[in-house]
Order: C-alpha cells, then sequence, then structure tokens
C-alpha cells in the first residue's frame, strides 16, 4: 500500500483527471467535427516553448507552460481567422495552421542561441507521469495528513482546477452547446450567441492541453480529446449518455493503461524491471477501446450510413 501511495496515486489520479476533463469536452468536438482541434493545439506548444526561453532565459516549467499557452491562444485566433475570412473547412484552417506553426517552431529553435541548450520538449511530447511521486504518501493516513497533503505534486492541483472549470463551463453552457453543436444556424436564430460559445469552447480545449502538457503529454490530450468521445458516440444516440460513456472510457483508459504500462510486461512474463511509457499505454488502451466500438457498438451501422449518405 505504501508503494501505491508513494509512486502510483498521484500519477493515477491526474492521467484519471485530465482524460475524463478532454473526453467531456471531446464529445462536443466529435459533434462539431473539430475533434483535430486539439491535435493543433499540442502540436503548436513547441514555438511557444522557444519563444518562452528566449524571453526568460529560463526553462522553468511555469515559464514554458506560459509560454505554450500563449501559443496555443494564438492558433485558436488564426484557425479562426483562416476559417471565417479565408472561407475554408474548419479541418483544413487546423491543418494549415498547426503544421505552419510546428514547423516555426523548429526553425525558430535552429536558427536562435536555444538550439545548443537542451529544451525539455519531449515532456511536452510523452508527458512525466512517472516523476509525480508522492514522497509523504507513506499510508492511508497521509490523506488525512496537512503536512502530507502539502507535499502532493503541483500537477495534481493544477489539472483539478483545470477540470472543474471545465465541468463548470459544460454546466453553464450545456444548452447552448448542445444546440450549437447539432445546428448552428437554429442556434443564431435563438439567441445562443454561438460564436461565443465555440470560442469558449476551444478556449477550454486549449486551457485543458496546456494543463496536461508538463503532467501527461501531448499524446494522452490527443487521444483523449477523440477516442472516448467517439467510441461514445458509437454506443449511444443520446447525447447525456454518451457523455457518461465517454467518462467510463476515459476512465478505463486512464487506470488500465498506467497500470499496463508498470507491471503489463511483467504479467506477461516479457520482464520484470521493465516498463513502458505510461502516456503511450494509455493512448493505446483508449484506441483499442475506439475500436472495439468500431467493431461491435450498437449504433456503428446508422454511423457508417451516415457517412455513406453525406459522401454521396
Amino acid at each position: 500500500m505504501s508503494d501505491f501511495m508513494m509512486f502510483s496515486l498521484v500519477p493515477m489520479s491526474v492521467a484519471v483527471i485530465i482524460g475524463m476533463t478532454c473526453a467531456l469536452l471531446g464529445n462536443f468536438l466529435v459533434l462539431r467535427r473539430q475533434s483535430l482541434i486539439g491535435d493543433a493545439i499540442s502540436h503548436v506548444a513547441l514555438p511557444g516553448i522557444v519563444v518562452s526561453f528566449l524571453l526568460t532565459g529560463t526553462l522553468a516549467s511555469t515559464a514554458m507552460m506560459l509560454g505554450a499557452g500563449v501559443s496555443a491562444l494564438v492558433t485558436v485566433v488564426m484557425i479562426e481567422l483562416i476559417r471565417r475570412l479565408g472561407r475554408v473547412e474548419i479541418s483544413a484552417a487546423m491543418g494549415v495552421t498547426f503544421t505552419s506553426l510546428f514547423a516555426f517552431g523548429v526553425l525558430l529553435l535552429e536558427w536562435s542561441q536555444a538550439s545548443g541548450v537542451h529544451l525539455d520538449v519531449e515532456h511536452a511530447l510523452y508527458g512525466n507521469l512517472e516523476s509525480l511521486i508522492w514522497f509523504e504518501g507513506v499510508s492511508l493516513a497521509s490523506l488525512f495528513d496537512p503536512v502530507a497533503l502539502a507535499d502532493l505534486p503541483p500537477q495534481l492541483a493544477r489539472v483539478a482546477w483545470v477540470g472543474l472549470l471545465v465541468v463548470a463551463y459544460v454546466v453553464v453552457f450545456r444548452r447552448h452547446l448542445v444546440v450549437g453543436s447539432f445546428d448552428p444556424d437554429f442556434a443564431a436564430s435563438v439567441r445562443a450567441h454561438p460564436v461565443i460559445v465555440d470560442l469558449l469552447l476551444v478556449t477550454m480545449v486549449a486551457i485543458a492541453a496546456i494543463a496536461a502538457f508538463e503532467a501527461v503529454g501531448s499524446i494522452i490530450v490527443i487521444a483523449m480529446f477523440i477516442c472516448p468521445a467517439a467510441a461514445a458516440r458509437l454506443m449511444t444516440n443520446r447525447l447525456g449518455v454518451q457523455i457518461a460513456w465517454s467518462q467510463l472510457f476515459a476512465l478505463i483508459s486512464s487506470v488500465l493503461g498506467y497500470l499496463l504500462a508498470g507491471h503489463g510486461l511483467i504479467w506477461l512474463g516479457l520482464g520484470f524491471d521493465v516498463s513502458v511509457s505510461a502516456a503511450g499505454m494509455i493512448a493505446t488502451i483508449s484506441g483499442l477501446i475506439l475500436l472495439g466500438a468500431c467493431l461491435f457498438g450498437p449504433q456503428r451501422q446508422r454511423a457508417g450510413a451516415a457517412s455513406l449518405s453525406q459522401s454521396s
């Protein structure tokens, strides 16, 4: 129990909170066909991190996450400008934006003095779950010990606040989100403020993605924005039930993926001291759940027929 409390409780909790938070927002992104927005925001962290280093001269995580956050907001603005001024599809606007900004980040890294400095960019991609050790978590009594709780890794509180913010946003704007997701024109006619709600939705996506970078990395973020919600969409045609399914899938992916990353090879008899990336395993489990929903989900035939009718 002491080993679990110290080494696994916090990283597993962080993975669960981020997974369920991203899955909650992902339901509305899937319905609006904007699932790639999470991918776009995740890719543009690099230029923000490089610019942050050039301005501050430090590799502190707070400065890097602040730079990534500013870069994400710039991405949101660019996507909306390209979509509205250029009159192109949202997927095309996202593709142009995140590839251009990511390429700019690579060039900036090579041209600047930061090219000779080890920027910890891989943590923004793969995450750092395994390092979230709670040294004071020696027993269940630590959960009620103020001194031990003060030693909790700060990433847990950060993602918890973001999760509460996202839940509050969905609760307050649920009606506007539902109407805008299914019929934007009707939403505008009944003064549901679809433009403002859309901007807030993308902002929430950016906040969730940036909060997750240091702890879980963009791999989990991209997977959790898409896989649980897409799998849940294949299980039902009712939004409330879909949200419940997506939360269950995110929970299973986070817990099972983390456990398999640390102990899966041992269980399979393939190694004793070998572990794999927790972020990669969680994303893999979420992808397998989506595959299962594609093969056996109750709504898979209806979804396929809808796609066929749209293409024809």
